[in-house]
């Protein structure tokens, strides 16, 4: 059975079908149905608090992995992420991924502000918050960014890639959040980072670390979408308002991205706009930046530097968030590529070669020639 290539299929489908899996199983277990709890009661399944027989909450391994394991899960992915950043990159692919990162981030920053200021910051306009937006507009698809800009770009667009890695994780949104005012304690954007810095250091010291952990940017993924997916209830998934937030969600990335990035390629003489298009995609990691944020809340909350309330309010909107970001990458994936299909079409009929590198001089080096 092709089980993974199936699932491969679907955009984004690592994340996005276990996370449905996930919430699926959790929306049973909410419904607390006589016969499935008559029959977890006959296993010898334990009741929960509430006096119910759930499928999520058997003990064990089990529950501690499915329903419980969403943070740490993604404190290995974000470990193991962290190791892959190479800091030994050209200098031509060192400056478009520090446009790239800088201009997406700053994208998503602006127009987060600008839903925060207009509507309200938790749940505005079809109910996204500041968080769903930062979170799904800052941190871009690495793996379809490689894809693209390999088939369609050249050695510094894919190379870029590596400064790119740094948006990986809840760290930006975590900023931003802070910036606006949120207020975080120093120990909470340490907790935040701690596990990329350590994986940072030791996959630049230790090629042979880095390629050990590379597996764990891709394995913990599946998983921690189940366990994000098992705190969800999957009826949100057809919810109108929550479809048509993260459709709104996608649009905005794919498009205002792709525009703002390719505004400051043009900015600083860069001639093939691939790369900034091949950025503008929301990546299936950004699902889990809504609860380490909420988990983040809970510490400031804890440090006293954070109202109950507002860490309350953090937590509240998580699960939908989450959703939201869920289809805004499956959006993206969709738009994204088509949108890199057709500005490599308009490039090419303006006599503008993406694979060909280009140095100051505009000229084409030999080995883009070469290639």
């Amino acid at each position: 059975m092709k089980i993974k290539q199936t699932i491969e299929k679907v955009p984004g489908g690592l994340m996005v079908v276990p996370l449905m899996l996930g919430a699926l199983l959790n929306t049973v277990d909410q419904l607390h149905i006589p016969v499935v709890m008559d029959f977890l009661k006959s296993l010898g399944v334990a009741q929960t608090p509430e006096g119910n027989f759930e499928f999520l909450r058997i003990g064990g391994f089990s529950e501690a992995l499915f329903k419980n394991g969403a943070l740490v899960l993604i404190a290995l992915f974000l470990f193991s992420a962290g190791s892959q950043m190479n800091l030994r990159v050209g200098g031509s692919a060192l400056k478009k991924g520090v446009l790239l990162t800088t201009s997406k981030y700053l994208t998503g920053l602006g127009i987060g502000v600008l839903f925060g200021y207009l509507f309200d910051p938790m749940a505005g306009l079809f109910g996204l918050s500041t968080v769903a937006i930062i979170a799904a507009m800052t941190n871009g698809n690495g793996g379809m960014y490689a894809a693209l800009t390999g088939q369609y770009g050249n050695r510094s667009d894919v190379g870029a890639v590596a400064v790119l890695s740094l948006n990986d994780g809840p760290f930006f949104t975590l900023m931003s959040l802070g910036l606006l005012g949120s207020k975080f304690p120093v120990i909470a954007f340490i907790a935040v980072l701690l596990p990329i810095a350590i994986g940072m250091i030791l996959g630049n010291l230790d090629p042979e670390i880095r390629e050990f952990l590379k597996a764990g940017e891709i394995l913990p993924v599946p998983f921690f979408a189940f366990a994000l997916g098992a705190g969800m209830n999957f009826a949100s998934f057809f919810n109108p308002s929550v479809v048509a937030a993260g459709l709104t969600l996608g649009i905005l990335t794919t498009g205002l991205t792709a525009i703002t990035g390719m505004l400051v390629f043009k900015l600083f003489r860069e001639k093939s706009m691939i790369a900034p298009v091949s950025e503008a995609s929301t990546a299936g990691n950004a699902v889990g930046t809504p609860a380490a944020i909420a988990a983040a809340a809970a510490v400031a909350a804890g440090a006293g530097m954070m109202s109950k309330a507002e860490a309350a309010s953090y937590a509240e909107i998580a699960n939908l968030a989450t959703a939201q970001i869920s289809i805004s990458v499956l959006t993206t994936a969709i738009l994204c590529p088509i949108a890199v299909i057709l500005v490599d079409k308009y490039q090419k009929r303006k006599g503008i070669d993406g694979k060909i590198e280009v140095v100051a001089t505009n000229q084409a080096t030999p080995q883009s020639i070469a290639k």
